[in-house]
């Protein structure tokens, strides 16, 4: 019976649709032919297009994406364990930190925003949280007497992205000094600078698991671009000295982060010296090969295990999702985690009951036409995967 279920589902479509709703479905690591970004504005009128048209194609050939629950629907509460330096009753300080500067792309900051409006005190708030809302940090845009990184390589903008992390920091540091649960909601991931740099300054030996397409761990000399969005590890684990950066000379006072204190996962699209360094200080970084090879739960064992029983922060870049399932994002990789292992890093992270902070970044709404409909298609299906992302890391479960 269960070897007739393909044939049953997909009964008059050709194989071209087929491929197309498993794509849809699983993700598309194992049916596309190359890796690769679509991130131009030019390019994302066809990826919209492609990406409703997935979607039609899935929801006809009986796969169910048209009935799954999302956004508050999907919240079914149950009690997960909470780390025990959090504070009773168990609070979660919201902050919304719309950077744009530390990549190239508008619209990032419009991310906090979005998923508020999405719903996310509401399903905080249902899965047993109060919620302190902390509002957004006040960002200040690049200015012509800012000064300007003048060392070996490019660090683009780098005052003002330095000096905003630094308030994000202060106001990290102040709410996780209270016990609270810090959720930061990004803008782009050089906001991580200031999230983790106020959970370093409260709890120094947190552990630190980066679920990012990315490694993020480039300096101003090894960076192909300069953007920011590329550095923040590179700043936290003092590979870069921040005094020589106008800015952020202020992370010279905050612990650094030790490279036995990270561990990656979902990696695929890495610069030569971020390779180089990871097997030189031998941090555990899992890519999608070893997803593939180990699957999604053996390799969150092995992040965990490695980690050890120290406070946990999560810093969960939605590019790490397959494009598929998660299109309005900046810097998109093909061969992403999918629908159920994007879900599973955030439950098996909070099933350990020492995760203290998150931050969710890289939405950004604007990349895609929001006029079309495959256009405010993606918006919402990587609105609705961040929110559930977020709800499981609060203790959302299936059953």
């Amino acid at each position: 019976m269960m070897a007739a279920m393909p044939n049953m589902l997909w009964r008059g479509c050709s194989l071209a649709e087929r491929l197309a709703s498993m794509r849809a479905v699983r993700g598309a690591r194992f049916f596309t032919d190359a890796t690769g970004e679509a991130g131009a504005t030019t390019e994302s009128g066809k990826h919209q297009d492609d990406h409703h048209h997935h979607h039609k194609l899935a929801k006809g050939a009986g796969m169910g994406i048209g009935n799954v629950r999302v956004g508050l629907d999907a919240i079914h509460r149950i009690q997960v364990q909470t780390p025990a330096f959090l504070a009773k009753p168990k609070t979660a300080t919201i902050i919304g930190a719309p950077m744009t500067y530390g990549q190239p792309y508008a619209g990032a900051d419009r991310g906090p925003q979005a998923l508020r409006e999405k719903g996310l005190h509401q399903a905080l708030i249902k899965l047993g949280w109060r919620i302190e809302e902390a509002g957004d940090v006040g960002f200040e845009p690049p200015g012509h007497s800012a000064p300007e990184y003048s060392g070996p390589g490019a660090c683009n903008f780098s005052y003002a992205v330095g000096t905003g992390c630094r308030k994000l920091k202060d106001l990290v540091q102040k709410h996780a000094a209270k016990g609270n649960f810090v959720l930061t909601i990004g803008g782009d991931h050089s906001i991580a600078m200031g999230s983790v740099a106020g959970i370093l300054s409260v709890r120094p030996n947190t552990g630190v698991i980066w679920v990012d397409a990315h490694a993020d761990i480039n300096s101003p000399q090894t960076s192909p671009t300069g953007n920011m969005h590329g550095m923040p590890l590179g700043f936290l684990t003092k590979l870069v000295d921040p005094t020589n950066i106008p800015g952020c000379e202020w992370l010279k006072g905050v612990p650094a982060l030790a490279p036995e204190q990270l561990a990656y996962v979902g990696l695929r699209d890495l610069d030569r010296e971020e390779r180089n360094l990871l097997k030189k200080w031998n941090i555990p970084a899992f890519t999608m090969y070893h997803v593939d090879k180990f699957g999604i739960g053996k390799v969150m064992e092995m992040v965990l295990d490695y980690l050890g029983n120290r406070p946990l922060h999560m810093s969960y870049d939605i590019d790490a999702c397959d494009p598929v399932i998660a299109p309005s994002t900046g810097t998109r990789v093909r061969g992403g985690l999918s629908f159920r292992e994007a879900h599973y890093v955030a439950e098996a992270v909070a099933e350990t009951g020492r995760l203290g902070s998150l931050d969710m970044v890289e939405i950004n709404p604007q990349l895609v036409d929001q006029a079309s409909e495959g256009g405010k298609q993606a918006n919402e299906d990587t609105l609705d995967l961040t929110l559930a992302l977020v709800g499981d890391a609060f203790g959302n479960r299936i059953l």
